[in-house]
């Protein structure tokens, strides 16, 4: 066996551990990147060289082990750590925080990517894309009316950021309050609301009941500025103690003149038997007071912000207050995540060895779900990283002691001759 064994196993053993220290000055440069995920070094046992050879128990002679020499040490493999970061709130409604095991998908130059970094933003073109690289974000774009096809292609979420939300005609009209029973007969009280037409104009409707007997009230509805103010009719009746009994007549309706489409609206006072709604009792010298409590219409709306929810939904806030899908964002697993190539950017493409990605919504189907208004950190743990880094400081100080002595006793060789 040469002395010259030690010397080789020496210097693979710096070559590893100088990789190992790569690995780490890496994952510490990396401490504060956003969606960074470490690596680690695993280093192996060379082959051996076999001295002597092991022999089976024969006879009266016992078994021999094997007698071999390892001949250093060899970089397995370097493995990178996909551990969950922390999820830091940023206050960006765009900013986007994965928990779980998946993946943004993104495209750039007509390639996918993937990747955990998500400060997204918008371009000129209304593309959420990531700043840094302009990669695009992909999922699946809602369709006019806010819903999202479950066989929607997964494409750029390019988003129409001057989109309106569309006016809605009023259907529904509640009222609340109450109607004094010492009122005479013939005595009238009024309300006054708001409704909205097809195209979000606002129209004035008031209702004057007229008490025409002990328990019971007529109203009628009238449109101000229209030719034939009045548009709807109905009779309420009452018990002794004041809870609605019945009322007749159908939905009220007009047609706008403003080129809306005809108005047509259920009057909703109360369920009949139930002490709410519009009730009947004593004022206590007060008049009759009937209010609006809602109505389902509302003009038309720009969009204001956005924000994107657990399933990766990304919801328009309008100015109406109307909410509308515009896309959903998906996300890709992996079989393998530890067999993705790094391409830079904390981006990752697929390998063989990392399986085909599965595109899936988040929280369907998989356990992933997104945080809107976040960002995660890398998963870099600096006192593992300093710990490792003085074993490998160690490592590297101690194989060069292999190879001092190892010369040392090459020299003590050639002085033989002396």
């Amino acid at each position: 066996m040469s002395v010259y064994t030690s010397l080789f196993s020496g210097v693979s053993g710096l070559r590893n551990h100088q990789v190992m220290l790569n690995i780490i000055g890496n994952n510490i440069a990396n401490v504060n990147t956003v969606g960074f995920k470490s690596s680690r070094a695993i280093f192996s046992e060379m082959f051996s060289q076999t001295r002597l050879s092991a022999f089976r128990p024969a006879g009266d002679n016992g078994g021999v082990n094997p007698q071999q020499i390892g001949l250093g040490a060899n970089v397995a493999s370097i493995d990178a750590q996909f551990t969950q970061g922390a999820l830091e709130a940023s206050g960006v409604a765009t900013d986007l925080g994965i928990s779980g095991s998946g993946f943004f998908v993104v495209k750039a130059d007509g390639r996918q990517y993937f990747t955990r970094v998500g400060n997204f933003t918008f371009d000129a073109a209304g593309n959420m894309v990531l700043p840094s690289n302009g990669a695009i974000l992909q999922g699946k774009l809602a369709n006019a009316d806010g819903t999202i096809s479950p066989d929607a292609q997964v494409t750029n979420l390019k988003l129409a950021l001057d989109r309106k939300a569309p006016a809605k005609a009023t259907s529904t009209v509640k009222l609340s309050g109450n109607l004094d029973s010492s009122t005479a007969v013939g005595g009238t009280s009024d309300s006054t609301f708001q409704v909205y037409d097809s195209l979000g104009n606002q129209h004035s409707v008031t209702v004057r009941f007229t008490k025409t007997a002990a328990n019971t009230w007529a109203w009628d509805a009238t449109l101000s500025g229209q030719p034939t103010p009045s548009i709807g009719n109905r009779t309420m009746t009452f018990d002794t103690s004041g809870t609605m009994t019945g009322v007749t007549g159908g939905p009220i309706t007009f047609t706008p003149t403003t080129g809306a489409a005809p108005v047509s609206f259920a009057m909703n006072t109360g369920t009949t038997g139930v002490f709410a709604g519009i009730t009947q009792t004593g004022g206590n010298g007060t008049t009759s007071l009937i209010s609006l409590r809602d109505q389902d219409g509302y003009a038309s709306g720009s969009l204001e912000n956005l924000a994107v929810e657990k399933n990766g939904k990304i919801q328009g806030k309008f100015s109406n207050g109307t909410i509308l899908s515009l896309g959903q964002i998906v996300l890709a697993e992996f079989n393998n995540p530890g067999g993705l190539s790094r391409n830079g950017e904390s981006m990752f493409t697929a390998s063989g060895n990392s399986g085909t990605p599965a595109f899936l919504v988040p929280g369907e189907g998989t356990t992933s779900m997104l945080s809107g208004g976040t960002l995660e950190q890398g998963n870099v743990d600096l006192a593992e990283e300093f710990t490792k880094m003085i074993i490998a400081q160690r490592g590297y100080q101690s194989n060069a002691r292999i190879i001092t002595t190892t010369d040392e006793i090459l020299q003590e060789t050639v002085n033989l001759k002396r």
